[in-house]
């Protein structure tokens, strides 16, 4: 085993231990500052903003004053010069602390096994081990890349962070999921109950005929009794009127006529003497009740992930199968339908932009409307940003009324959130990573989430709706934004500079833009009757393939979005009720 001195395992850096600071946490990020040590001594917290390392001591804007008057020959370093200040006793400490024995401090270094050891460590699990040094050892002559490492751990995090995120998404979908499933299972239940009261009423219509049936023979019975008794009755009483009366004619024929009706009544009563009460009894079919009685649930209760697939090409060309359109007119709808935008959530709903009828719908996984938002303004564009929240532009009712609302869905209902007020016109919105992107129909303006604005990145006053329609590549590297007067498509950077220009006979009035989760850039729009869906490369330099014309069935597309859950391309309408669902590979 390896042996120290008490004296080496006693080195470090005690000088950083004098110095002072406060230290603010935010999150995992450690901020740290350091404290006017003059002042510090008059118990007064002062912020450094010189550190003098002649004297090993802080000063603050004041103090440094007093000691550049005493110490002429010193050098104090401002805050532009952080590099020569010493580390932080926060940071020092936090580096130092073994992760196993919080209370010790890291000071030896196993060969071995690579490791970190404070003094127990290194007794308890390390004193087999033959190559224990003094880190204070170890580091002589060794260079270290801290940037290098800086940058691996930014990169790390990032993948950590997108993880995160897609595990948070995970937790969103699978609420989502569930609450739409018990929607399900509330259904199965109504139409269990829907074929239990056909069946009921099945059963008593049967019960009901055979009622029916017994209570006319019985009715036909009692007809035939009263009929008989009013006869015999009547022949009784002529009878009696003709008995003294010496009509030896009449007396024949009443006689006759007794004999034979008294003939029928006894062959009638013959007939109905073994007669009994008659009774109707309902046998209950048992298979049913036991049937049910066996199962466990409605249906089985599955789940499936998922996985998310890494970065695809952006180039890889789309192939449209077939075509479906559903209608998304609601009852409360005055006009047509005009879909200016679409999203797609993660747990697979889709939400529609109505311009035409200023509202907001909300589709499950069938495009059918289970939900809507009237607004007071008009909305025009939708972004998502997070898996349960879009924010949609609108305008009015008054034309000095410009805004962003926020939406959440929860439970299937759309419930409305913070709103952000706007100088200008807004139409089209995107959204990457804190940035929104909100076009005006001649410019470009970039926003914080919380409504801050940033910079107007990009301007074309040649015109109108010179800048209508934007998207953000998934990679945030790009904005796409549609020239809809001039038929062009133009690709900036993310300082605003344009990085191409798309132009094509092809490209006529382009309304929407999409990039789909890969990367790749879908466009629609079109001029009566010549209507597209093309699919450019992801630099916007070239047409990779058209995917649908007015001989496909692409009618006046407003907007468009793809579905990476179905694989399908989305397109909204101008003026129809309906929105159209490409099937695409």
């Amino acid at each position: 085993m390896a042996t120290f001195s008490q004296s080496s395992l006693d080195k470090g850096s005690d000088i950083t231990k004098s110095f002072s600071q406060s230290t603010i946490d935010k999150g995992s990020d450690m901020i740290q500052d350091f404290l006017c040590s003059t002042c510090e001594e008059k118990k007064l917290d002062k912020m450094a903003d010189f550190y003098c390392e002649s004297c090993v001591k802080f000063y603050c804007g004041e103090c440094v004053n007093m000691h550049n008057k005493l110490f002429t020959k010193h050098t104090p370093y401002g805050r532009g010069a952080m590099k020569k200040w010493p580390v932080a006793k926060k940071v020092e400490d936090f580096l130092l602390k073994c992760d196993i024995h919080k209370e010790e401090s890291l000071k030896m270094y196993c060969d071995d096994h690579s490791e970190l050891c404070c003094t127990n460590c290194a007794f308890l699990k390390h004193r087999l081990c033959q190559k224990v040094v003094l880190i204070s050892d170890k580091v002589k002559g060794q260079s270290t890349d801290l940037q290098k490492l800086s940058v691996s751990i930014k990169t790390i995090l990032e993948e950590i962070k997108k993880l995160q995120d897609n595990q948070e998404a995970s937790i969103q979908y699978v609420q989502s999921s569930y609450d739409e499933q018990l929607h399900t299972i509330q259904k199965t239940r109504l139409n269990i109950n829907s074929a239990l009261d056909t069946i009921e009423q099945k059963t008593r219509k049967e019960m009901k005929d055979t009622l029916t049936k017994l209570q006319a023979s019985s009715k036909s019975d009692v007809d035939k009794c009263i009929r008989l008794r009013d006869e015999l009755q009547q022949l009784r009483d002529a009878m009696q009127d003709i008995s003294d009366k010496s009509k030896l004619e009449l007396s024949f024929i009443a006689i006759r006529k007794c004999k034979d009706k008294i003939q029928q009544s006894e062959a009638f009563l013959k007939e109905n003497s073994l007669q009994a009460k008659v009774s109707i009894t309902f046998l209950p079919n048992h298979e049913i009740v036991q049937y049910l009685s066996k199962l466990s649930g409605f249906g089985q209760i599955e789940h499936s992930t998922q996985t998310l697939m890494g970065q695809e090409d952006p180039n890889k060309v789309i192939t449209v199968q077939g075509k479906s359109e559903h209608n998304v007119k609601i009852s409360s709808d005055s006009q047509k339908c005009i879909i200016k935008a679409i999203c797609v959530l993660p747990d697979r709903k889709v939400l529609v932009v109505d311009n035409n009828n200023a509202n907001v719908k909300l589709l499950d996984q069938q495009y059918q409307v289970v939900s809507h938002w009237s607004a007071t303004g008009r909305p025009v564009g939708m972004c998502e940003i997070t898996p349960s929240e879009v924010a949609v532009t609108l305008n009015g009712p008054d034309t000095n009324i410009h805004e962003v609302q926020f939406i959440t869905v929860n439970n299937m209902q759309l419930v409305v959130g913070k709103k952000i007020q706007l100088q200008h016109f807004c139409k089209s919105i995107a959204f990457h990573q804190g940035d929104l992107y909100i076009t005006s129909n001649t410019a470009l303006y970039m926003y914080t989430l919380s409504g801050k604005f940033v910079s107007k990145m990009y301007e074309d006053t040649s015109g109108i709706e010179t800048v209508v329609s934007c998207a953000v590549s998934p990679t945030g590297d790009k904005l796409y934004i549609t020239n809809f007067p001039k038929d062009k498509l133009l690709i900036l950077a993310m300082d605003g500079s344009v990085l191409a220009t798309f132009t094509d006979p092809a490209l006529a009035w382009p309304a929407g833009v999409n990039v789909t989760p890969s990367g790749q850039v879908l466009v629609c729009g079109g001029r009566y009757p010549n209507y597209y869906i093309i699919q450019l490369d992801s630099e916007g330099r070239r047409k990779l393939a058209t995917l649908a014309t007015e001989k496909d069935g692409a009618r006046c597309a407003w907007s468009i979005c793809y579905n990476r859950h179905t694989s399908c391309i989305i397109v909204g309408i101008g003026r129809s009720n309906s929105i159209q669902v490409f099937k695409a590979q």
